[in-house]
């Protein structure tokens, strides 16, 4: 630590006896901890939360466009779950190793130092983690609104508006209470969970029925060039991420050394099992043309599928879009760091400042949009 940082940390005290002695802040603050709060089903949530984004409800196409036939593509999504597993597997001896909040900043911080790990740290702060929280509040407004406006586009401002509220509403309750938050990501989780279960029940439905004449030959047109397989595996991949979202929290969990690896242990093939169910229901409904062109798949499976309960799925996208912006907000907010401008601050206040810090940038990167797309 800076000596300029010792000489602010270290005050000297009176006792009750009238005693001179040092009272040394930087060993107190060393030694302070976040309060132990989340559990192995919280744990579960988190990671399900993040990883099961609006994606798969949105455009699951891109795997498909590049794979070329329905059966190559649900061998992708397999492989992606595979190697996604082996990433979290790696972070979870990580995270056991190296039982620090922050994820990459801090193992980066062990290995590399504090310059890579700074480097790392702010082109999160200033670029990566608002603007991934923005884009998602404004999808979250977007299908929020939709079933009031089923046949235009929603108003501009109103959709900026909500996006707005959202996020702010979210840091509200993650600075207020850690058990809040993760209760609104159990919640908006198990939502998120049963909206898919409808859509995989539909497909499944429709096997019963023996309705499978897209999937009779599940090969055919595949891709063989290497090149748009590995586009297709990269796109499977991306959909995949979020593995990671727990290692950010690791001080913060109950007994991270068994309850970490278990979280991903369970997590992922929850998650892989849903994404092959729930493409498997959109191949047998939805025809290809259909699934390269439709700016939102799931909507077009409930139109074609749920007739007046059609209304779920805008409704299912918008809850999926909270939890996963939840979990950023709570995963974002726990890097292990202090500002030059809060020294002498604890490590929960520095919490609160980075979730307020992010809410405002957040804001900011929806108002830019706005300004810019007025300026064309």
């Amino acid at each position: 630590m800076p000596a300029s940082w010792r000489k602010c940390f270290n005050k000297k005290s009176r006792t009750k006896n009238g005693k001179a002695e040092m009272d040394n802040m930087a060993d107190t603050s060393e030694k302070m901890q976040m309060k132990k709060e989340i559990t192995l089903l919280n744990g579960v949530s988190l990671i399900v939360g993040n990883m099961i984004g609006s994606g798969i409800f949105v455009s699951p196409r891109g795997v498909l466009m590049y794979s070329a036939s329905y059966g190559l593509s649900l061998v992708i999504w397999a492989l992606g779950g595979m190697f996604s597993l082996f990433g979290a597997l790696c972070y979870a001896e990580l995270g056991t190793t190296i039982v620090k909040s922050g994820a990459s900043y801090a193992y980066i911080l062990e290995a590399f130092g504090a310059f890579v790990a700074f480097i790392r740290l702010w082109s999160s702060l200033l670029i990566i983690e608002p603007t991934t929280q923005a884009v998602i509040a404004i999808t979250f407004a977007n299908y929020i609104v939709q079933p009031i406006f089923p046949h235009c586009e929603p108003p501009y401002d109103a959709v900026r508006l909500i996006a707005a509220a959202c996020i702010c509403s979210l840091t509200f309750i993650n600075c207020v209470n850690v058990k809040w938050g993760t209760r609104v990501q159990d919640i908006f989780t198990y939502a998120k969970l049963l909206a898919l279960i409808l859509v995989i029940a539909v497909g499944l439905y429709k096997i019963g029925k023996g309705e499978t004449e897209n999937l009779r030959a599940p090969f055919e047109g595949s891709a063989t060039n290497p090149g748009m397989i590995a586009l297709a595996l990269y796109s499977a991949l991306f959909s995949y991420s979020g593995w990671d979202t727990l290692n950010y929290v690791t001080e913060e969990m109950q007994n991270p050394e068994r309850n970490l690896p278990i979280s991903i242990a369970i997590s992922m093939p929850i998650v892989t099992i849903i994404y092959l169910l729930t493409n498997i229901a959109y191949y047998v409904v939805l025809d290809m043309s259909v699934l390269l062109t439709s700016d939102a798949v799931a909507v077009a499976f409930g139109s074609e599928t749920l007739s007046y309960a059609k209304w779920i799925i805008p409704i299912a996208v918008a809850m999926s879009c909270y939890s996963g912006l939840n979990s950023s907000i709570i995963a974002a907010s726990r890097y292990e760091i202090y500002y030059t401008f809060l020294i002498c601050i604890t490590v929960t206040t520095t919490k609160y400042v980075q979730m307020l810090f992010y809410c405002a940038l957040s804001d900011l990167d929806i108002d830019t949009e706005h300004k810019a797309t007025k300026g064309r």
